[in-house]
C-alpha cells in the first residue's frame, strides 16, 4: 500500500521546499540494509518470545475466511487477501488457546498479497511456519464448513473481498449460523464486505443499528481515486446504507468497534486490537504481549493527531521504545497527498526523531 503513497506524492514533496526536495535521499535512511532484510525474512516462530506460550490444550477453533479473488476488477492488477491481516490474528488466536482453520469461497490456495513495506517478524514467521503454510495452501471450501465447529469467524481483508464476499450464499449462511448460535463474528479492513448483504434471522440487515468499522471512503479514495468505478461499491457507503453506525478513526490508524459479538476493524493497523477483542468476546483475557514498533508508532501518530508534534516528540524522546520511523514517514507522505504540507513537514520531523540511529 505504501508504494502507492510514495508514487502519488513524490512530485508534490519535491516541489514543497529545498529541504523536502532531498526527501528521496533522506528517506533512504529509513530503509533496512540487505543483511537486515535477510535476517527479517528468515524469522521463525521459535525466535519470537510471544509465540513460545502457545498452549497444548485447545479452547476451540476459530475460522478465518479469505478471498479467492486474484484480480482487481477489470484493471488486470493482482489483489487477493492481505497476509498481515491473517498472520497477526492467527498468532493471537493460537497463543490464546484457539486453533485456526482457514477457508475461502473456492477452497485451495488463494492469492496472498505480501506488501514488503508492511511485513514484520510475525508475518515472516507465519510464512516460515510449515503448519500455517499447510493451512493457507489448502484452504477449506466454504460450503464444506459449518458454524457448529467454531467459536468465532474472522473475515480477513484484502481488496478481493469486495468481489466475492458480499453476494456469496455460503458467506451469508455462515454469518447467519454464527449469529443464531450467539458466536463471535469479526472482520477487518475490506473483510466487512462479508456483512453488507448478510441478514439476521429476522430478515433485517445484520449491521443495522450496530457499531461497525471498516476501510473508510477517504482511505480508499486516497489510494484509488477511481475506486467507485473499480469496486461494486464503496464499503463505508454500503454499510451506512444498511443502517450501520459507522465508526471511522483517523486514516490508516487503529480503530475497532465492538457491538456485542460483532467485532470490526478499520484497516491493517487494527488487526492486533481486533484479534485481542475477539479473545475478550470469547470470555478470556488476552495473553500479555509486547507491542510491536509499528503499534507503538500508531499510538504515537494518534498522539500527534490529538496533541501535536511537541507532545509526540517528547514521548518519543523519553520512552526508550523502538518505533517504526518508516511508518511515521508514510503518514507524512499521506499528509502531502492531502495537501496538508505543515502536517507533512511536522510528521517528517517526528519520523526523523524515531528512526533508528546507526
Amino acid at each position: 500500500m505504501w508504494k502507492k503513497i510514495l508514487v502519488g506524492c513524490g512530485l508534490i514533496v519535491a516541489l514543497l521546499s529545498g529541504v523536502v526536495a532531498s526527501g528521496v535521499v533522506w528517506s533512504s535512511k529509513f530503509n533496512l540494509s540487505e543483511a537486515e532484510l535477510s535476517h527479517l525474512r528468515a524469522t521463525t516462530a521459535s525466535q519470537i518470545d510471544y509465540l513460545q506460550s502457545i498452549p497444548d490444550k485447545s479452547r476451540g477453533k476459530i475460522l478465518a475466511v479469505v478471498t479467492s479473488v486474484e484480480k482487481l476488477g477489470d484493471t488486470g492488477k493482482i489483489t487477493g487477501y492481505e497476509l498481515t491481516e491473517l498472520s497477526r490474528a492467527y498468532w493471537v488466536f493460537l497463543v490464546n488457546g484457539f486453533d485456526v482453520d482457514v477457508a475461502s469461497p473456492q477452497g485451495g490456495e488463494p492469492y496472498a498479497l505480501l506488501d514488503a513495506e508492511d511485513m514484520g517478524p510475525f508475518d515472516y514467521a507465519f510464512l516460515n511456519d510449515a503448519h500455517a503454510q499447510q493451512k493457507i495452501k489448502n484452504t477449506l471450501k466454504l460450503d464444506k464448513v459449518t458454524a457448529a465447529d467454531y467459536e468465532a469467524i474472522y473475515f480477513v481483508g484484502g481488496k478481493g473481498a469486495m468481489f466475492d464476499f458480499p453476494d456469496n450464499p455460503e458467506v451469508h449462511r455462515l454469518v447467519k449460523e454464527f449469529e443464531q448460535q450467539d458466536k463471535v463474528i469479526a472482520a477487518v479492513c475490506h473483510g466487512p464486505a462479508a456483512l453488507v448483504n448478510a441478514k439476521s434471522a429476522d430478515g433485517k440487515w445484520l449491521v443495522a443499528n450496530k457499531k461497525v468499522s471498516a476501510f473508510t471512503n477517504t482511505e480508499e479514495l486516497l489510494l484509488i481515486p477511481n475506486a467507485e468505478t473499480i469496486f461494486p461499491f464503496l464499503l463505508q457507503t454500503r454499510l451506512e446504507q444498511r443502517g450501520a453506525h459507522f465508526i471511522a478513526g483517523p486514516d490508516y490508524l487503529n480503530q475497532i468497534s465492538v457491538d456485542g459479538k460483532l467485532v470490526t476493524g478499520q484497516n491493517p493497523w487494527s488487526v492486533w486490537s481486533l484479534a485481542e477483542a475477539v479473545i475478550q468476546q470469547l470470555g478470556y483475557e488476552p495473553s500479555p504481549r509486547e507491542l510491536t514498533p509499528e503499534e507503538r508508532s500508531v499510538k504515537l501518530l494518534t498522539i500527534f493527531q490529538d496533541k501535536g508534534l511537541d507532545h509526540a516528540e517528547n514521548i518519543a524522546k523519553h520512552s526508550g521504545d523502538e518505533y517504526s520511523g518508516w511508518l511515521v514517514l508514510m503518514h507524512a507522505m499521506v499528509a502531502f497527498m492531502k495537501a496538508e504540507p505543515l502536517n507533512g513537514v511536522a510528521l517528517m520531523m517526528l519520523a526523523d526523531e524515531v528512526r533508528p540511529r546507526t
